[in-house]
């Protein structure tokens, strides 16, 4: 410091104003109104740059993951595999695999701008706060208390955090996966540390945060089934009704607009179930992720034309009434009274 000045050794602004006019307040008015705005200025514009050059890596990051890891020789030569040995089967099994690998890549590129965006507001709001003149040493000294605190008065909190990372890495789910986490359901739309983002069937979004989420069904991993229940009558004859429903399906597997997202040729498992109006019969459908209700609204279209075409009933809901004749008064003293 200057003789005299009023400036602190890093204010060289104050200390150039200072020097050039004498004056001790206008010095200080100075850095209060230029040299301190400009450097948080300085840092917020910082922390900006080094998070936007971060997850431009982040997203190159993702972008090399979505396209797996392969080299190019290795890819043709796969690919050349497939068109020659392997079956339709295997190269949709290989389409899903492709298509989880991008959706796992998305969500771990936003767990990683989340956690570099959140580490850089730390650093560099303790950096603005000594700028303005905090003294940032109890804040540092503060941590291991902090931890505590948050150890025991924010419990639900850090549970979000461990349970969103466990999630995350295990890979239950992913963004633009199908899910059920119990009171909500719908597809991923956003995963973070602390809450996952549903929307479901109407458009309402949902947001759940990640502690309370005790079981996840994902019905979009890997592959899906479409499960179509069918009923007939009790005067059918099962084993035309089974025939018929194999048919429509195998028509279904053979068509060229539904070969790219079913897996495997559609099964019929035979009676599920004796209703009181109906035999239940089942046919399965092994699809593409995402795919098996688009599937199964098809199969029922073709089943309902195929059965109205061979006159194959498919019972509605019936009650038989039985009327008894010649009851008697409810007056007389040896009157018996039947419901049926």
């Amino acid at each position: 410091m200057f003789l005299g000045s009023p400036c602190e050794d890093d204010e060289s602004l104050c200390k150039w104003v200072y020097k050039g006019t004498d004056s001790r307040g206008l010095a200080n008015l100075t850095d209060w109104f230029i040299g301190l705005p400009l450097a948080v200025a300085g840092l917020a514009a910082l922390a900006v740059l080094i998070r936007f050059v971060l997850h431009r890596l982040v997203d190159r990051l993702v972008s090399r993951a979505e396209g797996g890891v392969l080299p190019a020789k290795v890819s043709w030569f796969s690919r050349r595999r497939r068109t020659t040995e392997i079956t339709h089967t295997q190269e949709l099994r290989d389409l899903a695999a492709a298509t989880r690998r991008v959706q796992r890549a998305k969500t771990m590129g936003d767990l990683l701008k989340s956690v570099i965006t959140g580490v850089l507001v730390a650093i560099f709001g303790t950096m603005i706060l000594s700028q303005v003149g905090v003294d940032i040493a109890p804040i540092i000294a503060s941590a291991g208390i902090i931890g505590i605190a948050l150890g025991f008065g924010a419990q639900s909190l850090v549970k979000d955090f461990l349970s969103g990372v466990f999630m995350i890495f295990e890979d239950q789910f992913g963004v633009g996966d199908v899910v059920d986490v119990g009171e909500a359901a719908g597809t991923v739309e956003a995963v973070s540390l602390r809450v996952t983002r549903l929307r479901d069937l109407d458009g309402t979004v949902w947001y759940v945060p990640n502690g309370e989420i005790l079981r996840v069904g994902n019905k979009s991993q890997n592959w899906s089934r479409a499960v179509v229940d069918v009923g007939v009558g009790y005067d059918e004859d099962l084993a035309r009704a089974r025939r018929v429903l194999s048919e429509v399906a195998h028509d279904l597997w053979e068509d060229d607009d539904y070969r790219s997202v079913i897996i495997e040729e559609p099964e019929v498992t035979g009676v599920e179930a004796l209703a009181p109006d109906a035999i239940t019969l089942r046919v399965l459908v092994k699809t593409a992720p995402m795919e098996q209700w688009a599937i199964a609204r098809e199969l029922r279209q073709r089943i309902k034309a195929r059965f109205d075409h061979e006159g194959i009933e498919i019972p509605f809901p019936q009650r038989v009434v039985w009327h008894r004749e010649g009851r008697p008064h409810a007056g007389d003293d040896d009157a018996e009274v039947a419901d049926a």
